[in-house]
């Protein structure tokens, strides 16, 4: 089970949760290294659900099954991400893969400074993905404390996490673990094909027969 990382490799708030525009919502702004462009990357391995390009080209990733959340908790996630210049690469449907690139910061629709605007929101995407809150502004549906979402691995750099308390895991550890269930899993159909794996080896050149049962499947293999 994946654990969702935080999307970019640097971590610098320049506008908290509760804040400014983000009154009555836990969206953050994350501006990356400096004031350039940064990649952003897929917290988990997901499924892009609804891209709104009329606005800030929104897009709405979710997970392709449960997540370990920092607490605990085991279930969907779906995240929002805003600001990118040019979304032409990615389409609704598209599976973006766990720490791949697949959006950028930028200035896309009201902003002031490059940077990407993140939401969490627990659970699988629903509706149209967000509502208008109590402020007035845009909100992702069931939403929850970024701190409450993401982990932050070892190839993360602190800048200005705006006081919040992220947990921390090890890159090595995540990898190793995951390797491994990917080899068991490997192993486990490995052993399921050997057992069903009948071997005959031709004492001479001859003609043979066999019996088949009805959608049985018979493989022959010639040896070098």
């Amino acid at each position: 089970m994946e654990k969702p990382i935080f999307p970019s490799e640097y971590l610098r708030i320049t506008q908290g949760y509760m804040e400014g525009t983000h009154q009555d919502s836990y969206a953050i702004d994350n501006a990356g290294k400096d004031s350039g462009i940064s990649d952003i990357y897929a917290p988990f391995t997901g499924i892009i659900k609804k891209i709104y390009a009329n606005d800030a080209n929104e897009v709405w990733l979710e997970s392709i099954e449960p997540v370990e959340y920092p607490d605990g908790t085991r279930d969907y996630m779906t995240v929002l991400f805003a600001h990118d210049n040019d979304v032409t690469n990615i389409f609704v449907g598209k599976r973006i893969n766990r720490k791949e690139v697949f959006y950028q910061e930028g200035t896309k629709g009201n902003v002031t400074g490059a940077h990407c605007h993140i939401e969490c929101g627990k659970g699988k995407f629903e509706g149209t993905g967000w509502h208008k809150n109590n402020a007035g502004y845009w909100s992702i549906n069931n939403g929850k404390r970024p701190e409450e979402c993401f982990w932050l691995d070892d190839n993360i750099k602190v800048l200005n996490n705006n006081g919040y308390s992220f947990k921390k895991i090890s890159t090595n550890n995540v990898d190793k673990k995951e390797e491994k269930i990917s080899v068991s899993k490997q192993e486990k159909i490995q052993e399921s094909e050997n057992k069903n794996k009948i071997t005959f080896i031709a004492p001479k050149t001859d003609l043979y027969g066999v019996y088949l049962k009805e959608n049985e499947v018979l493989k022959v293999e010639k040896s070098s």
